[in-house]
């Protein structure tokens, strides 16, 4: 590490002592909100146990699952390691809402790339426009936020969804906080109440003290490689919501008729518990490692969004290259400092599921947590890089100068 980014680094973390207190009060309040949950419910050794088969009266499963309504404040919830991906939980979100003439509102400008293959942009086979449920896209207001009178001039009596998407994803937009939603949940419940508002949570859970469920949202998803897995959970997703979505939802998850009754899992439950326990101080430490990035970053004289000082609403950390191999040398960077594959050139590449090349730097314990240090890009102007997680803030502090530094190289190359 050369002695300018050392003295970066440290320059950064003084600057950002408000802000880390900040993180800590939250981490606080999510601590207390998941203790009280587990207490409730009395857990014990028993619910790590593993079940085979059909997973009939799975304790270990059911507990989890009210574990994470209750967290949620939400009336039920599904939380299992069937989910394979948060693609693949959103996806069932939608399949679960969504009948064949339905129509899904995008409330908040294109999704996830990912997600462009579940709505059937490209025509893709067993997507939802196959089975007859069309998309309509309601862009964003220019400050960011969500458009509220366009979104009820789009509604007609055939939409089912109005879609909210937390996290930026792949753009430079804002995240959305769940006290932003609270207007369009409201409005849209008064134009009509049968529609479901369902948000994309993912990057979001315990960044802020509250959820998009404390304002009515009916379900939210996510995955527990994300935030909610506290970097233990090796795989599964989330969904939590009102009843009656998670009794929709619950069919589609295995068969109609079956829900939630059915499911088992032969390896060891702990992992998604003492995740669930360790995810508000994870959370914490990834939201320090992001804001040391965008520091570092605006000390350069570059621009990261959110700024170093803006409050957050998800864990991803925007930093403008404007130059593609700045994306590569700032990923290698990230990836030469994990713990895992450390030896690995992480190069552009054509990523199933998304519309551009994409690099992705991940020396990651569970293949493809977020939660865990990771930086990833597609290459495409403006050449952004996208920061996500760090499982101690101390690796993540090592991993930002070690990518700045190789980022400073190429820069004077």
């Amino acid at each position: 590490m050369t002695q300018d980014i050392q003295q970066i680094i440290l320059q950064a973390e003084q600057d950002l002592k408000t802000v880390f207190a900040g993180f800590d009060r939250v981490e606080q309040v999510g601590t207390d909100r998941v203790l009280n949950a587990f207490s409730k419910r009395r857990v014990a050794a028993r619910h790590f146990a593993p079940s085979t088969g059909y997973g009939y009266d799975d304790v270990g499963r059911d507990t989890l699952e009210a574990l994470c309504a209750d967290i949620f404040l939400a009336e039920a919830a599904i939380c299992r390691p069937a989910l394979a991906s948060g693609t693949h939980t959103l996806s069932v979100g939608l399949f679960g809402l969504l009948l064949p003439g339905d129509e899904l509102l995008l409330a908040t400008g294109s999704p996830y790339d990912t997600l462009e293959g579940v709505i059937g942009k490209h025509r893709e086979p067993g997507s939802l426009s196959e089975l007859g449920v069309t998309a309509k896209t309601v862009e964003l207001t220019q400050e960011g936020g969500i458009d509220v009178p366009a979104v009820l001039d789009a509604m007609t009596d055939k939409t089912r969804v109005v879609f909210l998407q937390r996290s930026r994803g792949y753009s430079l937009r804002p995240s959305l906080f769940p006290k932003d939603m609270a207007e369009v949940i409201r409005a849209v419940k008064r134009k009509n109440p049968e529609v479901f508002v369902y948000v994309d949570n993912c990057y979001g859970a315990f960044v802020t003290e509250d959820e998009p469920t404390f304002y009515g949202a009916d379900l939210v998803a996510g995955s527990l490689i994300k935030n909610l897995g506290g970097g233990l959970a090796p795989t599964g997703g989330y969904l939590a919501g009102s009843l009656q979505a998670i009794k929709r939802v619950e069919h589609r998850l295995t068969a109609p008729g079956i829900g939630r009754e059915v499911g088992s899992y032969e390896a060891s439950y702990r992992p998604f518990y003492q995740g669930l326990f360790m995810a508000p101080h994870t959370v914490c430490q990834a939201l320090k490692t992001a804001a040391l990035s965008a520091r570092v970053a605006e000390l350069l004289g570059m621009t990261a969004t959110p700024a170093a000082f803006e409050p957050r609403s998800d864990i991803i950390q925007a930093l403008v290259m404007g130059d593609a191999n700045k994306v590569v040398a700032y990923c290698q960077g990230i990836q030469a400092a994990s713990p895992v594959d450390s030896f690995a050139t992480p190069e552009p590449w054509a990523m199933p599921g998304y519309a551009d090349p994409v690099i992705m730097a991940a020396g990651a314990f569970v293949q493809g947590a977020s939660i865990e240090l990771s930086c990833d890009a597609p290459m495409r102007a403006p050449f952004a890089v996208y920061q996500q997680g760090a499982l101690t803030y101390a690796s993540g502090r090592r991993a930002v100068a070690a990518a700045f530094e190789r980022l400073l190289e190429v820069s004077d190359a």
